[in-house]
């Protein structure tokens, strides 16, 4: 029998070698990801979108957003120009850059779906995990949503707009009050599913605090729908901004948004030599808003374990 076998010896270091794993879940999920060419594509052009707009500005023979153009001759308004050499994406009803105005307006409306966006991430991030994993704080929690989410979303913004001083930051402040509501709601039904599986149990069973037992247990299995709530909350924040503008409570017409911009082009849009001042605009407005929805999408799909390579 010994000439049938050969006895094997332990080699300590080939034994760490197999016990080694070079994993990683992020740089696994950017793999998946980027395999999606279609969220590719609009990556690369939302990227390049922002980059433009706030490299704009300083770019050479660039106009201003706010001045009113005259004729240099007869000193009357340069209203409702069509696009042309001198003004690219032609001039309003009362003589400004379109060009200007729309890159200026992208930069405000990014400015508030981006601080809403994160607000509402953070704030429903946390308030959701507690609501769901610690249940003391479960019915406390429940009747304040309860409250305030029977409270329409719209009345709440109409009323700050209407009671503060329109601004930017009254926008941001209208949408951050209760925009957390649906992803705390999200999360909270998430984190009951999993919260009493074995892995958690054994971790409350072994004295971890309920902190990590959060930030290592639950929230990594969220992820991927977490990534996607906030992508969506971007471009439902600059809707927000639309709709405040199209009621008349928005940001002041002095102020460039995307909202002004779609509200203004709406109203001259039954020209059809004027229809432009709404097309540009909305075009950029829905071009943002698709690729988040689509990255937003494709993200959470790649962030999700069962797809990892």
């Amino acid at each position: 029998m010994d000439n049938l076998f050969k006895r094997a010896t332990f080699d300590n270091s080939a034994a760490e070698k197999t016990g080694y794993s070079n994993y990683s879940y992020w740089a696994s999920t950017w793999k998946v990801f980027v395999k999606n060419k279609v969220a590719m594509f609009f990556m690369v052009i939302l990227i390049t979108l922002l980059l433009f707009t706030f490299i704009q500005p300083f770019l050479p023979g660039q106009k201003s957003p706010t001045t009113i153009y005259t004729d240099p001759q007869t000193e009357i308004q340069l209203r409702n120009l069509e696009p042309n050499s001198e003004f690219w994406f032609g001039t309003n009803t009362i003589g400004q850059d379109l060009w200007s105005r729309i890159w200026s307006g992208t930069r405000t409306s990014m400015l508030i779906g981006l601080a809403v966006g994160i607000w509402d991430a953070v704030i429903g991030i946390i308030v959701g995990s507690l609501w769901g994993y610690v249940r003391s704080l479960d019915p406390f929690i429940t009747q304040v949503y309860n409250v305030l989410n029977n409270i329409p979303s719209s009345i709440i913004l109409i009323l700050v707009s209407y009671i503060l001083k329109p601004s930017v930051t009254t926008i941001i402040f209208a949408m951050c009050l209760t925009g957390w509501l649906p992803t705390a709601r999200f999360v909270r039904n998430q984190v009951v599913i999993i919260r009493d599986r074995e892995f958690n149990l054994a971790s409350r069973c072994l004295g971890t605090p309920t902190k990590r037992v959060i930030t290592k247990n639950l929230l990594p299995q969220l992820v991927s729908v977490i990534m996607m709530r906030i992508a969506l909350a971007i471009p439902a924040a600059i809707g927000h901004e639309v709709f405040l503008t199209y009621i008349g409570l928005g940001l002041p017409v002095s102020t460039p948004s995307l909202g002004n911009l779609v509200n203004e082009g709406r109203m001259v849009m039954m020209s059809p030599s004027l229809r432009y001042q709404l097309i540009f605009p909305a075009a950029v407005l829905s071009l943002i808003t698709v690729s988040f929805y689509i990255m937003g999408n494709s993200f959470a799909d790649a962030a999700d374990p069962k797809n990892h390579i």
